[in-house]
């Protein structure tokens, strides 16, 4: 599973606890070359000696929602990689009234902003990605599988995450001949920072716990990888998967 010689962008870490940071340490202990980014000023004292630990040659702010920084992000890495070998999209938003409210009730602005952020700048760093992976590559999401299954609380974030898992499978399709693989990692309920903003996720942890067949929750280590295989070249048969990465919890009723 090494992933020695290649390079990698990691987008989405907050934090410690975050899942793209399990998965950029996991990346990262296989061998890869790093480029992270942070969402703004206020989080890059949390994210940069985060960046410093895995020796990242590249860290750069990335808010999706500012107009031109997706694009700055992948003109530095062509000027100075000329390359790119896998992608990891960790990231998700929605405001809080409409999160927390009923889907029904969701605002057009809140669900537009939501796409935007969690799904569509999925497919545009896809699109950016492209030309740099001219030997193959590897694009990866991160969803719930509250996307095919109403999760109480996950409100209007279910059909944002159905629409990401549809554009991996779409993804995978249209990048394949290119020898570029497309996945969505789903694990269970974890305790981050971006989960702290579904209603009730306590709730949500325990009943996780508690039904999934091994007893447990998954770790951002176990998420990492998982990653890191899909990421190597031991995985290039693979593409256009949802993988469960959540102690079995998805296949109960």
């Amino acid at each position: 599973m090494t992933l020695a010689n290649k390079k990698g962008l990691v987008v989405g870490i907050a934090n410690d606890n975050s899942i793209a940071y399990g998965c950029a340490r996991a990346f990262r202990a296989a061998g890869a070359e790093l480029a992270i980014t942070f969402l703004n000023a206020k989080a890059e004292p949390y994210v940069r000696p985060l960046a410093e630990s895995l020796d990242s040659t590249i860290l750069m702010p990335c808010d999706v929602r500012e107009e031109g920084q997706v694009e700055a992000m992948f003109e530095r890495i062509t000027k100075e990689w000329g390359k790119l070998d896998f992608v990891l999209h960790s990231i998700a938003f929605a405001p809080k009234d409409d999160l927390q409210g009923r889907l029904v009730d969701c605002s057009r602005e809140g669900f537009g902003m939501a796409m935007e952020v969690s799904c569509h700048s999925f497919i545009r760093m896809a699109r950016l990605a492209e030309p740099l992976m001219k030997e193959g590559g590897c694009l990866q999401t991160v969803t719930f599988f509250g996307s095919e299954r109403v999760v109480e609380h996950y409100n209007m974030m279910g059909p944002v995450k159905a629409a990401l898992e549809s554009s991996v499978r779409y993804l995978a399709s249209e990048l394949g001949t290119k020898g570029i693989r497309v996945h969505a990692l789903s694990p269970g309920p974890l305790m981050t920072r971006a989960a702290s903003g579904i209603g009730h996720f306590d709730a949500l942890l325990a009943r996780a716990k508690e039904r999934s067949p091994e007893r447990m929750l998954a770790t951002i280590e176990d998420v990492g990888n998982v990653a890191a295989f899909l990421a190597s070249d031991g995985a290039r048969s693979l593409t256009g998967n949802v993988e469960y990465i959540d102690a079995g919890y998805h296949i109960m009723a």
